[in-house]
């Protein structure tokens, strides 16, 4: 099967992917004669101009995301020859219809967010089921047009709110580059004898043991969710966990750990209880795959937490 690499530059309309692709692609450095497919999502001011090119790149546009599919995927890339693939996606469109549409053996090996910090909060306020589709999966987020004074804690929170792996630049009016180097450090102790997540940041907890689970192999935990009696268990294990909003009502989903525990079925399914349970790195029929797996210490009866889904603060 031919691997095909895509790299992929997201944002809202004017945010500066043109300008970076296309400087991108006129540099002889990285524009070296492998042939690329230009796949372009939206319409800016902007207008890319292949005679500036040093290899010439095939440019194919989508103008409706119902158009993403795998077939037409293949066909543009077989019909330019091309060996990988640059997409400027629409910032309105979810990210998922192309993820989707990828076909076997597409990887996105790198992943852009651009956000003009004039608009972006804007964007926020009012769209931000859209704004979060673009920040959780992003592996570098470009904030541009900053005022060279300006206060950059509001971008750094708007990002690590939903991500904390994403790198985050900020590129002001003058050209002027600086990485962010604030850290965040978790609101619970990693390295207690017993690391004890309060209800408020269990959402923080999740998406932290989500996106560095190799920090928790053999770490002791404490903390508040609701059992949930898998129909597919045989009574040596439950799903435990609570519903968590990333960005919106929509988006509301639970977010669930497996934990072994032997006598399950005496359990009542739904009940809050507080967990105390070790953490592994395992397999399980519950994941399909790899994941965290809770051998259960102690399980008990406990009342709901005053906000019963979880948030990021």
């Amino acid at each position: 099967m031919t691997q095909i690499p895509v790299y992929l530059f997201t944002g809202f309309l004017d945010a500066g992917k043109t300008r970076f692709i296309r400087e991108t692609l006129e540099d002889p450095r990285y524009n070296d004669g492998t042939p690329t497919l230009l796949l372009i999502c939206e319409e800016g001011e902007e207008e890319y101009d292949t005679s500036k090119m040093p290899h010439p790149v095939a440019i194919q546009t989508v103008e409706e995301p119902e158009e993403l599919k795998p077939k037409l995927l293949e066909r543009m890339v077989k019909s330019s020859r091309a060996q990988r693939v640059f997409v400027e996606y629409n910032g309105m469109w979810n990210s998922g219809d192309l993820f989707d549409a990828l076909p076997e053996g597409w990887i996105v090996v790198q992943e852009f967010c651009f956000m003009d910090s004039t608009t972006i909060m804007t964007y926020n306020a009012n769209m931000r089921n859209l704004v979060a589709d673009k920040l959780q999966t992003a592996e570098m987020v470009i904030f541009n047009r900053l005022q060279p004074s300006a206060d950059i804690m509001p971008y750094h929170k708007l990002v690590r709110g939903l991500s904390r792996r994403a790198d985050i630049v900020y590129e002001d009016i003058n050209g002027q580059v600086t990485t962010d180097t604030i850290e965040d450090p978790l609101p619970f102790d990693l390295n207690a004898p017993l690391v004890a997540i309060e209800d408020r940041d269990y959402a923080i907890w999740y998406r932290d043991l989500t996106e560095e689970l190799q920090n928790y192999e053999g770490k002791t935990v404490q903390l508040k969710g609701r059992i949930i009696l898998d129909e597919r268990s045989d009574g040596s294990f439950f799903v435990f966990g609570r519903q968590m909003m990333t960005c919106c009502v929509d988006d509301i989903q639970f977010a669930g750990v497996v934990c072994l525990y032997p006598d399950a079925f005496s359990l009542k399914n739904g009940q809050w209880a507080t967990v105390t349970a070790k953490i592994h790195i395992g397999s399980h029929e519950a994941y399909g795959r790899q994941g965290p797996i809770l051998t259960v210490i102690d399980v008990e009866n406990a009342l709901p937490p005053e906000e019963e889904v979880a948030s990021f603060y």
